[in-house]
């Protein structure tokens, strides 16, 4: 009989699992030494979080399980921040939490909480192996959940238990399900029903594989679709009827579109913020999981479906709409609202620090035309929504439920060892970057060619923002930095700085032509200011107080600076 550890690979590798995310530790050298002589790649990262950050980014784009490990006490907090994100993300995460021995539980040195306590926030599923006997069922149990319900599985598996000799070495092989959810007839006629008028369709993630038929209910209801920021990749290309974002993060045409409706068509969207939900129209959300449905607003039909069996459903239902005003106002002002936003895509004179938008345009431009972006959380997700442009075949990954900082390089690890001849491209704060700063010489010794584009602009930018809007004097969120291309090159890696505008698209079509990882330094504008879609007085009061208060504390020149940067802006 083999080892439990031996047992839990060999288990893996018959399920298509290729690698695993981790760093080597005590509690884990039965697991380790078991991958050893496996067909199974171990991808050494410099810190946990990077571990499921990584094995998140894979199950992203590969929709299959991926897997990470920690080692126990330390080695197990770290995998948490990575899998809260890969949790609510909803993509199949498994993760092997090794834990102490069981003749040390209670010892002096591990009095530790529990494992099954830490994870069990950030999991649809964990279990605790506290006997050999149990390991198969447990092991498939995990696997299963995690693949049918697109979150974190957690098995808390001891040191020497992995050291055991298995008493069944059975390896459960486990096909995912293709089902079809359709609401009742019922609910699809009152839908019928409801759709008439100025309809607004409000579209998410989970109108992935959906996007024909997205764009077949847009044009039989002459409905404008906004998309939300996980939606972009599946629902701004080739899409007549698209009219931008909304959100904290989006812009003016998609928040008007979904005021100035009748009725909102939620599709496979948990968007969360209730200030950009339109005050009286009727509310028709799908979505697959119910318990999502009237979460953010209050419905008048939720339909538990998934948007493509329900929308192929629902639409011999639907009269073509005639009117088009609504739509024709919309598309109109999308594109007056495009407009604007690409007049802000400038280069500077020289001397100047870059526009962030300049950047963000130049980086969708070079990039391959299936390249997967990952953009830090903070400014640089903004001005990866507003412009990188989708084709159907690139993909945006983030971590844009969970909102955590140094998600890109860390995410990029997974994607780019899921898709070795694939480009990848990490749009990195240097607030993100620096927080995981050693995943950089990850990139290096895994011989993984991610092109890593730094925004530096010497600040927790997007929380400098926060801050003016709030009222704040900025405080506390400058940050002292290295020449990161000298830092890049110091590690191995291919490195550039830029501070002129004619130098950037250079530099990017070297960096992305290089036969490895490579890392562009820009020096961005510290001051940009990026206008949400609706301001409020409150906002605009905070803002205010921030002029005041910044003057009167002696830092006068920021304000001229702010001015400065942000001319351009004023229409």
């Amino acid at each position: 009989m083999a080892t439990i550890a031996k047992n839990i690979v060999d288990t893996l590798e018959a399920n298509g699992v290729q690698r695993v995310y981790g760093i080597p530790g005590d509690s884990l050298n039965g697991f380790t030494d078991a991958l050893r002589t496996s067909g199974v790649e171990w991808v050494q990262v410099r810190h946990e979080e990077a571990a499921a950050f990584a094995a998140a980014g894979e199950a992203a784009t590969t929709g299959r399980l991926a897997v990470c490990a920690g080692s126990c006490g330390p080695g197990n907090l770290h995998l948490i921040n990575g899998l809260y994100d890969a949790n609510r993300s909803r993509v199949p995460v498994l993760a092997i939490a090794a834990h102490i021995p069981t003749s040390e539980i209670g010892t002096t040195y591990f009095q530790e909480t529990h494992p099954q306590e830490l994870f069990r926030e950030c999991s649809v599923y964990v279990e605790h192996v506290s006997s050999p006997s149990q390991m198969p069922r447990m092991m498939r149990i995990a696997m299963q959940t995690a693949i049918e319900k697109q979150g974190v599985a957690v098995l808390v598996v001891p040191g020497d238990i992995a050291l055991m000799e298995a008493q069944d070495d059975a390896i459960t092989v486990l096909r995912p399900s293709e089902s079809r959810v359709i609401p009742s007839d019922a609910e699809l006629q009152r839908a019928a029903h409801l759709l008439q008028g100025k309809v607004t369709i409000l579209a998410g993630a989970g109108c992935e594989g959906a996007h024909d038929e997205l764009v077949t209910i847009a044009d039989h209801l002459a409905a404008p679709v906004v998309h939300a920021l996980r939606g972009k990749e599946h629902v701004e290309w080739e899409n007549p009827y698209d009219v931008g974002m909304t959100g904290l993060l989006g812009f003016a045409s998609g928040y008007r579109a979904i005021e100035a409706c009748d009725v909102l068509l939620m599709l496979g969207t948990d968007f969360p913020y209730p200030d950009f939900f339109p005050p009286k129209a009727k509310i028709v959300q799908v979505d697959v999981r119910g318990e999502q449905i009237g979460r953010r607003t209050p419905v008048d039909l939720g339909l538990v479906g998934t948007v493509r069996d329900t929308v192929q459903a629902l639409l011999p239902l639907l009269n073509r709409t005639s009117e088009l005003d609504h739509l024709e106002d919309s598309r109109q002002h999308y594109l007056k609202t495009r407009e604007k936003l690409d007049d802000l895509a400038t280069p500077v004179k020289k001397g100047r620090a870059q526009h962030p938008q300049f950047v963000a345009r130049a980086i969708d431009e070079a990039a391959a035309e299936d390249a997967v972006f990952l953009p830090d959380v903070g400014s640089p997700v903004m001005w990866a929504a507003r412009y990188l442009h989708m084709n159907g075949r690139r993909r945006l990954i983030g971590s844009f439920s969970h909102g955590s900082m140094a998600n890109a390089v860390s995410q990029a690890i997974g994607v780019q060892a899921a898709h070795p001849g694939r480009q990848v491209v990490a749009l990195s704060g240097d607030g993100g970057l620096t927080m995981m700063l050693g995943e950089l010489i990850t990139l290096v010794q895994e011989e993984l060619p991610v092109k890593v584009v730094v925004f530096e602009n010497s600040s927790l930018n997007f929380v400098e923002l926060e801050m003016k809007a709030a009222g704040f004097v900025n405080w506390g969120t400058g940050l002292r930095n290295p020449d990161f291309a000298e830092v890049a090159r110091a590690i191995g890696m291919h490195g550039a700085r830029v501070e002129r505008s004619e130098d950037l698209a250079p530099a990017l079509e070297e960096a992305f032509a290089h036969d490895g990882p490579a890392l562009v330094n820009v020096i961005t504008e510290r001051q940009e200011v990026t206008i949400p879609p609706s301001v409020k007085a409150s906002q605009l009061k905070g803002f205010s107080l921030y002029a005041l208060r910044t003057v009167m504390s002696g830092r006068g020149d920021e304000i001229v600076d702010l001015a400065k940067a942000n001319l351009r802006q004023v229409l």
